[in-house]
This record gives structure tokens, C-alpha cells and sequence, in this order.
């Protein structure tokens, strides 16, 4: 064969599914393909295009998309002819398409022991998957359809677990073509890679894929095919480091709320952060109107009728001046919470030297925090010395000059969401925790960490390479360039706040019915009809507590999928209520 013969057949394999004239290299051979194959995916259907004798019959079965779930045609010979078919319908997706030749691919050598990938087991991992789709906007689906009568040869899923808790922080899907149309270029493809944006360690989406990989590889597969995101960079940069190529294959979807920002031209309304979004999406469904004010700081009105209410996301003009200059001052809170006889912590102001001296010698334990600010700034908790009491101060003063002390009380950092006077959700935040691999230094593993929770959070969310996090590292024996032995864990701080890189889980369904009635107690002591409070517990399912703060701009895309949104627009617009 001449040199344009052998690249004319390459590119000919490679470029698409193309069934004329092609004889793979190894692999069963088969009749005939399935012709018009759909695979119900749970949260929508894959549509392989080119078992499709038409782009009329293609058009007519992706118009029955069903209400919430996501359908992708892919592997399209004509996706130009087909977008024609339903232009209102019908848009391109801007992802690209990678494929991996099995010869191509090197395995890895040495794996990270923390981490173990296995088949999906019962509905209890399909509830631990369905949680990391939530948590990475993506679509969930029952989760019989994962561990139930639904699953067959043609599917595959795969979890994540770290060790030691055995915490499903990962997962894969995959689909072997062979079984599911009679692929006979014997080929297979990956779909709905997804890793807990909470994970403490990298190489978790690395070692799904190789086990995707390899697992396909052991059943003879010459290939399996990825559709992603144009501006996924990480995911690129992955799937590129192992050796996948990327070929010149599309896929079409449909036009829905759900996919509404990959058809629709950027609005200013898209500067929002997660927490206006949640807020104006919600009010859009309902049709109240969003008018934006000023997209750079979050601020916008929603309109209905003759109303019109201002908000800076979860803050409203419902919330007076007076109620929010309570929760503004820390020790104004606290004043007005002890005087409601809710339990507080012991708490004081920072004087000279001797009377700081005289309450870290009382209470041996201290938290240190700007009596004003917000997002965890210039808090520095389990104070235990004279000198890094002062040093603690100090770093306090760079964001308010009035700086408290506190009594440091152990506890799970939970935080309650309370809306028109009644608790809507519940969820204890941790400190960011990070776990070794052994060759990759902390610096290494922070940046990660910070990409991941960057990209669940829209930006919101990570750890700086403040004071703070210097202390945390220097108190365990380590610092930035450290390498991290495999499966050890370290704190990278000791407040839990999730702007500098904590994690939220909800405990909603376990809060004991005393949290609840403290936490509304606190919500009208201080006349706040939105609010977050955040308490000190031994345990969630317990009744002892003391209330430490008040937010009176509580981010409610943190607490997903609570609907927190929902009772916020309740609050402002009560006749749109179900």
C-alpha cells in the first residue's frame, strides 16, 4: 500500500464509525449492525447515530426527549443535515471527541494504593453516584436503573473508593459497542466521569479511566471514544496524557433548560456566582423576572406584578439594616443570642498584652477572629500559646481592627439554614483535609485539591497559602515542598469555612429537633427572615450546642439538593408557593 493509501485508511478509521468497506484488524466479525440503537442511560439516551438509516428517523426518536433527562446523538455522518431537520430543536455540542487505540495505551506501573476502583454494587452506590453527579451539575437518574433489572452486558459502572473509610469519591460509566449495536470495528466508549469535588487526594479520575481502559482491554475492544467539554482543560490534559487523540466526530442535543448555556449567547446574567444563580434560575421557572443590577457584585431584582424586590443573592430588602448590623459585629450576636438565653461560647476583646495573657491561661484553648468579616478571613482557631495568640491578633487586625477571642470549643461545624422562620437545611462543614500519594509534594496535592473545588464551586471555593494554612502544615511536622506519604491525611486548616477550601455535607434528615428549635429561636431573636447560624456540636443527632454565628447572606448552593432556593422564593413571592 502506498504512504496515501495507509494514511487515507487511518484517517478513514479514525475520523467516524463509518461501516462501508472496512475490515477491522482483529475482533469478531458480524452480520449486521443494530440498526436505530438508543441506550437508556437513566438520565437520558445515547442515540448512535449511525445505525440510523436516516436524519428524519434520527430527528423523529431525539424529538421524545423526555422531560429533565439529557439525550445525545452521537457518531453523526451528517450532523449539518440533521441540525436542518429542527434548528429550534436541535444544537450543536461543543465538546470534543477523543479516541484511545488500545495498542496505543501504556499501563500504570504504580497505582495509588488509597485509592480502589470496583463495580457498582447495590443502590447504596447508586445513591453515592447519583451525589457526585449532583455535585457536578450534572443529571441523576434512579438509582435502580444502575444496580437494578436495567443493567445488561452493553453497560458498565465503576466507583471510586478511598481508603481507609472505603468513601465513594468517584465514578465511570461505560458502554461496549459490540453488545450494544454489533460494533464491527469492535470498539467502546467512556461516559459521565465524575469525581467528588470533596476528594482529599488526586488521581482519582486517572484511575477510573485506566480501569475503564483496561477493562475493555481484556475483552479484546480496539478502541474506546470520550466525548468532553471544549473547555475542560483538566479533562483534556488527562485524557491526552494517556494517550488519547482527538478525531474529528460530533454529537447533536437538545434544546432544554438544562443545556440552555451551551445554545444560548453569553448574558451578563452568566457573571452571576453560584449563589445568584440558584436564586434567579429558581425565580425564572416560576416566571418572576430577574433584572440584573450589577452582575460584578452579585446584585439583582426580581420582578412580579407590581412587586419588585432588590437582592445581593440570598440578602434581601426583606432583611432590615438593623438585623444585618446584628450579624455584621460578632459580638453584637452574641449579645443578642445570650440575652434570648441561647448558649454561647465564652468570648471577650482583645486588650493589651496581660489580659490576653489572662484568658488564654483560663482557657487554655482559644479561637481568634475579626469581630467583622466574613468568608473565614483572619480566623485562626485552637490558639494554645502566648506567642501565637499575638501572632493570631495580629493576623486579625489585617481584616478589622477590632479583633475577639473566644472560648474554642470541640465540635462538629454545622450549619443551619433557616428561612421565614423555619429550618430548611442542615449540613456539617470540615476543614480542608488533603491525603498523601506519596511522590506528589503538598504544594502538588493543594493545587489539585484547589482545581477540583474551583470547578464545583465556580470559583468560590479554596485553600490559600495564607498564615493560616502555613501554621496548619508547620503544627503537623510538614510544609509546601513535603512529599506526603501514601494515605496519610493532614488538615490544612483547622475553621471550616468553605471559602478557604472546606467541605459541606448534609446531615438535614439527622438534625436533632433542639438544633432546630435553637436555631429558629435564633433567627427571630435577631429578626432575620434569611440566615445561616453556625453551631458547635458534639453530634448532630444530639441536643447540646452552642451558636457561635450568624450570616445574613448564607450561600444556598451549598446545601444541594435542599431546597433552599425554593423556600427563598417563597419567602419573597409567597403566591407563586406550590
Amino acid at each position: 500500500m502506498e504512504p496515501t493509501e495507509q494514511l487515507r485508511d487511518r484517517l478513514e478509521r479514525i475520523t467516524s464509525p463509518t461501516l462501508k468497506n472496512w475490515q477491522p484488524p482483529a475482533g469478531p466479525m458480524v452480520d449486521q449492525i443494530n440498526e436505530n440503537t438508543v441506550v437508556d442511560m437513566g438520565w437520558g439516551r445515547i442515540l448512535f447515530g449511525h445505525t440510523f438509516q436516516s436524519n428524519d428517523q434520527l430527528f423523529e426518536v431525539m424529538s421524545r426527549e423526555k422531560s429533565g433527562q439529557r439525550d445525545i446523538a452521537f457518531y453523526l455522518r451528517d450532523p449539518h443535515v440533521l441540525l436542518s431537520k429542527g434548528p429550534d430543536q436541535l444544537f450543536l455540542d461543543p465538546s470534543h471527541t477523543y479516541r484511545l487505540w488500545m495498542h496505543d495505551y501504556r499501563a500504570h506501573r504504580q497505582p495509588l494504593n488509597p485509592i480502589s476502583v470496583r463495580r457498582i454494587h447495590n443502590q447504596d452506590d447508586a445513591n453515592a453516584i447519583n451525589y457526585i453527579y449532583e455535585t457536578r451539575q450534572m443529571v441523576t437518574c434512579a438509582p435502580e436503573f444502575m444496580s437494578g433489572r436495567y443493567v445488561s452486558r452493553s453497560k458498565v459502572y465503576f466507583v471510586a473508593e478511598q481508603a481507609p473509610d472505603n468513601r465513594i469519591v468517584g465514578t465511570v460509566t461505560g458502554l461496549d459497542h459490540v453488545n450494544v449495536f454489533n460494533d464491527p470495528e469492535n470498539g467502546a466508549s467512556l461516559w459521565c466521569l465524575a469525581v467528588d469535588p470533596q476528594a482529599d487526594m488526586p488521581g482519582v479520575g486517572e484511575a477510573l479511566v485506566r480501569h475503564l481502559i483496561e477493562y475493555f482491554q481484556t475483552r479484546g475492544r480496539n478502541y474506546i471514544d470520550l466525548s468532553v467539554m471544549h473547555d475542560n482543560k483538566e479533562a483534556i490534559a488527562l485524557y491526552e496524557k494517556l494517550g488519547f487523540q482527538r478525531v474529528p466526530v460530533f454529537c447533536v442535543k437538545c434544546k432544554n433548560s438544562f443545556n440552555e448555556q451551551l445554545f444560548v449567547s453569553p448574558s451578563e446574567k452568566q457573571k452571576l456566582n453560584p449563589y445568584a444563580k440558584i436564586i434567579t434560575k429558581e425565580a425564572q421557572r416560576r416566571g418572576i423576572g430577574v433584572k440584573l443590577l450589577d452582575a460584578d457584585h452579585n446584585y439583582f431584582a426580581l420582578e412580579l406584578g407590581g412587586r419588585s424586590i432588590v437582592c445581593r443573592e440570598s440578602l434581601s430588602e426583606l432583611t432590615s439594616a438593623v438585623a444585618m448590623s446584628r450579624c455584621d459585629d460578632k459580638r453584637l450576636t452574641h449579645r443578642v443570642l445570650q440575652s434570648a438565653g441561647l448558649k454561647v461560647p465564652e468570648q471577650f476583646e482583645a486588650g493589651g498584652r496581660p489580659e490576653n495573657l489572662e484568658i488564654i491561661e483560663r482557657l487554655r484553648h482559644v479561637v481568634v477572629k475579626p469581630a467583622r468579616g466574613e468568608q473565614g478571613h483572619g480566623v485562626s482557631v485552637d490558639i494554645q500559646t502566648p506567642e501565637s495568640l499575638e501572632k493570631a491578633i495580629q493576623y486579625a487586625s489585617r481584616f478589622c481592627p477590632d479583633v475577639i477571642i473566644e472560648e474554642c470549643i470541640e465540635g462538629e461545624d454545622l450549619r443551619i439554614i433557616v428561612i421565614d422562620y423555619k429550618v430548611v437545611a442542615a449540613a456539617v462543614r470540615r476543614p480542608p483535609m488533603i491525603t498523601g500519594t506519596g511522590k506528589h509534594t503538598i504544594s502538588e496535592i493543594i493545587q489539585k485539591y484547589n482545581r477540583r473545588r474551583k470547578a464545583a464551586t465556580g470559583g468560590e471555593s479554596h485553600v490559600p497559602m495564607d498564615d493560616e494554612t502555613m501554621r496548619c502544615l508547620r503544627s503537623a511536622g510538614y510544609d509546601c515542598e513535603s512529599v506526603l506519604p501514601a494515605g496519610e491525611k493532614i488538615k490544612l486548616r483547622k475553621a471550616a469555612n468553605l471559602h478557604t477550601g472546606g467541605t459541606i455535607h448534609d446531615v438535614t434528615e439527622q438534625l436533632h429537633p433542639q438544633l432546630s428549635i435553637a436555631a429558629e429561636n435564633a433567627a427571630r431573636a435577631l429578626n432575620i427572615p434569611v440566615t445561616g447560624l453556625d453551631f458547635l456540636v458534639p453530634d448532630v443527632t444530639g441536643s447540646e450546642y452552642v451558636i457561635i454565628e450568624a450570616n445574613e447572606r448564607p450561600g444556598l448552593a451549598n446545601h444541594e439538593p435542599q431546597p433552599t432556593a425554593e423556600r427563598f422564593i417563597d419567602l419573597l413571592f409567597p403566591q407563586t408557593a406550590h
